[in-house]
């Protein structure tokens, strides 16, 4: 298991992508290149259309755009030349989000999502409606949601080395969004990633019965109005081990730091392996809460977890 302590070399590459990110412009040349075919273009889009149905990697050259696409088939993976220093940046295609995916799967490898809003207030960087989706080494931030979701049983979505940071919302009276928001996909898997300085929302809200999130850090010493750490609403099986959390002053609601089956009971959650994580109130914070809050009156495991003061190790509701 890895190190999450917040100052790892992990944390810290992870961090650098914004440093380095900011400080480039897009270039003038076509900066979208089909790698498989040589072909460059002025747009994603149309760099999109032109793989169709086929397998193909779009290599994108460093700077910022206000491009958005909506893929409709294939296998395409989204590659920065320089990973950390290609930005999507407030781009929106059919009001959902910079990249909508629709195809058969589609690869993102360390391109940066930032300033993504919309009317309804779900703004994301990636709207996932069908198919698998594998995210590397990418930073979303300053959104309304880093990745959203419809619902695809038969689809996987995996996510690693990955920072989620300022995004989610519960404002205008509207639903609120979070910093993920996966719906029903065949399973999820987050590992090695950044959660920090949520503007709303759960960090990460997954209707999938199948969930693995592992030696992830979870900060929330600077957000506002935020929710509970991971939220599994319908259920779930699966894993949540290595992971380090550290609760905030500014919560909306701040009883657990992992909800299970809050809203339906979709999925058994027998099973449910919570173990070998370290959870904590940030410094100076005085309050009673609970690790796991479990609604699913299924028989979990919650076993060799490091809870610091003011924690209790598991309420059945």
């Amino acid at each position: 298991m890895i190190d999450m302590n917040f100052n790892t070399p992990l944390a810290a590459a992870i961090i650098s992508i914004s440093i380095a990110g900011t400080a480039v412009k897009a270039q003038e040349d076509a900066p979208f290149t089909v790698m498989e075919t040589g072909e460059t273009y002025q747009q994603l889009s149309d760099a999109v259309d032109a793989i169709g149905g086929n397998n193909a990697t779009i290599v994108i050259a460093p700077g910022a755009y206000r491009d958005c696409a909506v893929q409709s088939a294939g296998r395409i993976t989204y590659k920065a030349s320089v990973p950390g220093q290609t930005i999507l940046d407030g781009g929106i295609c059919e009001g959902k989000a910079s990249l909508v995916l629709r195809g058969k799967a589609a690869t993102i490898d360390g391109i940066i999502f930032q300033n993504q809003r919309v009317v309804d207030g779900n703004g994301a960087g990636i709207r996932i409606e069908r198919g698998d989706l594998y995210v590397y080494n990418a930073m979303f931030r300053n959104a309304e949601q880093g990745i959203l979701s419809a619902n695809d049983p038969s689809a996987e979505i995996v996510i690693d080395r990955s920072t989620f940071q300022r995004l989610g919302r519960c404002d205008r009276g509207l639903s609120c969004a979070h910093s993920i928001y996966i719906g029903y996909f065949g399973s999820l898997k987050v590992t090695n990633s950044r959660f920090e300085k949520g503007s709303g929302g759960h960090y990460v809200k997954s209707r999938a019965p199948r969930a693995t999130i592992n030696n992830n850090s979870f900060d929330d010493t600077q957000g506002r109005t935020t929710n509970y750490m991971i939220d599994l609403p319908a259920g779930a099986t699966g894993v949540i081990s290595g992971n380090v959390f550290v609760q905030g002053e500014n919560k909306e609601n701040w009883s657990a730091f992992i909800a299970v089956a809050a809203e339906d009971r979709d999925h058994s959650s027998t099973g449910l392996n919570i173990h070998s994580n370290s959870a904590s109130l940030a410094e100076g914070i005085k309050r009673y809460t609970w690790f796991v809050a479990d609604w699913s009156g299924d028989q979990l495991r919650i076993a060799n977890n490091s809870l610091g003061p003011g924690l209790t190790r598991y309420q059945r509701r």
